[in-house]
């Protein structure tokens, strides 16, 4: 009987919800989860550093590894993957990889999705610890590492050290509490669905032609392997640290190919690649730019086909946001500047000063790329969705609104406006129609008296219905 009791008895009384956190063990463990979400991406991060660092190590010919020099040097690595620039025996190192980069913001966008959800969060408000924990945590170990690294070879400028890596963290902890809780309240009641709707579209985009770029540097890498091949050298240490620097610098080399594709291109020191200008020079000799061209070559201007698809496509996606064509090349225009705007963080995460050599500095142009993106989003989008989609019917003439407008639609009628009206029309005619009655009435009476003799023309006249009904109500009424 106690095991039935016990299998049967239902642990939560009746009202409460069976998937509700329990209030009291979140709120016992909140320090906690707090303390290792901000500490979490931190030293995962710090730990991935020293990892890729002793790999090098251990697999370049004439270095001599050590744990301790390994672990100070992932300190300003550690700087680098957050893209604060750093300072290398007195020469500017701007250029940074972006792949470390997107890793420790896909780490904090977990960490703090995890603890708003762990700690029962079920708004932004409520998750707010969680976003000044991971933020103050980041920020306050980058001004670490740049204190420390005072004095050293590399070096890197405290104000940077402490507000970038907090920013980029802020930005992770935003995008992984929103994933959980969902938007702000304020955010929420303020936004518009179409404009959702075309933020949505604009990140899809942003993705096509990133991807775009990726297809364009993997076709010139693979015409080009020959070359790419000839840059690796013999030793096993140097390939694999040369295949070890392009991959961290791949996303680079993507959004430079993305910048070509849309027509602005990039520069390397005074090497330039456009689609309609080229201007030779040194190259670094790194597989990852094996396949740069080494003229201008006339078919360049079909691959903007590429852009101009990526437009029509956000375009296709918008036909069915709104019945007014109007409204949907807003929607059309909202996704070009989310586009506009995701160009001009990558261009300039990409690029940077890289020493005081021949490839000084690495550049997109940033202003140009994203005004040339926006064009190639929101020209071929809006035609496509303008003429894709749906449109309202033509208006009527204000001639026929004037005959009966008020019973234009029988749908849009209230009922109860309709009755008044039509009371109120009632009540002008008869308004309108007992001054002469009253009038016809009292001439009667007047040639019936002698007071007045009728006219010939109307003692002539038969009398027609209405006046034999008036007359035999008035004999009535004297019997």
């Amino acid at each position: 009987m106690r095991i039935m009791e016990l299998l049967t008895d239902d642990p939560h009384p009746p009202g409460e919800a069976v998937g509700e956190p329990d209030p009291e063990p979140a709120a016992a463990s909140r320090p906690r989860v707090l303390l290792a979400a901000a500490l979490g991406p931190l030293i995962t991060g710090y730990a991935a550093v020293a990892t890729v660092l002793a790999v090098v190590a251990l697999t370049a010919g004439r270095a001599a590894f050590s744990g301790a020099g390994v672990l100070l040097a992932a300190g300003p690595g550690w700087l680098a993957a957050h893209q604060v620039r750093l300072g290398i025996g007195g020469h500017p190192l701007g250029v940074l990889p972006l792949l470390p980069t997107l890793g420790v913001l896909a780490l904090t966008v977990r960490t703090a999705s995890g603890a708003a959800r762990r700690l029962g969060c079920r708004s932004f408000r409520e998750a707010r610890p969680v976003l000044v924990a991971i933020t103050g945590a980041h920020a306050v170990f980058g001004l670490v590492v740049a204190l420390c690294a005072k004095g050293s070879p590399v070096t890197a400028n405290p104000v940077a050290a402490f507000a970038v890596p907090g920013l980029l963290a802020a930005a992770a902890s935003v995008a992984g509490i929103v994933r959980s809780c969902g938007l702000p309240d304020a955010v929420a009641d303020r936004l518009d669905p179409l404009a959702l709707r075309g933020l949505r579209t604009g990140a899809t985009s942003l993705a096509v032609l990133v991807a775009c770029g990726a297809a364009v540097f993997t076709v010139a890498t693979g015409l080009s392997w020959s070359t790419v091949a000839g840059t690796y050298e013999p030793g096993l240490g140097t390939s694999a640290g040369l295949f070890l620097l392009s991959l961290l610098y791949l996303p680079n080399a993507v959004t430079a190919a993305m910048s070509f594709v849309t027509g602005p291109g990039f520069s390397i020191g005074s090497l330039t690649v456009g689609m309609f200008g080229y201007r030779g020079g040194p190259v670094p000799a790194v597989p990852l730019l094996g396949g740069l061209p080494e003229q201008h070559a006339a078919w360049w201007p079909a691959l903007l086909v590429l852009p101009a698809a990526a437009g029509a496509l956000a375009g296709w996606s918008l036909r069915r946001a709104d019945a007014d064509p109007a409204q949907r090349i807003r929607a059309v225009a909202v996704a070009g500047a989310v586009v506009a705007l995701g160009c001009v963080v990558l261009g300039t995460l990409a690029g940077g000063r890289l020493g005081d050599g021949l490839f000084d500095p690495v550049s997109v142009p940033v202003g140009v790329a994203s005004i040339v993106a926006f064009c190639w989003i929101v020209i071929p989008g809006s035609f496509v969705a303008f003429f894709a989609g749906e449109h309202e019917p033509p208006a009527p003439p204000p001639e026929a609104l004037e005959d009966n407008e008020a019973f234009e639609d029988a749908d849009d009628v209230d009922p109860e406006e309709a009755s008044e009206a039509v009371e109120e029309l009632e009540a002008s005619e008869e308004d309108e129609a007992e001054p002469d009655e009253d009038a016809e009435f009292e001439a009667e009476a007047d040639a019936e008296l002698g007071l007045e003799d009728p006219p010939l023309s109307r003692e002539s006249a038969p009398p027609d219905e209405g006046a034999l009904s008036r007359e035999s109500v008035r004999v009535r009424a004297q019997v």
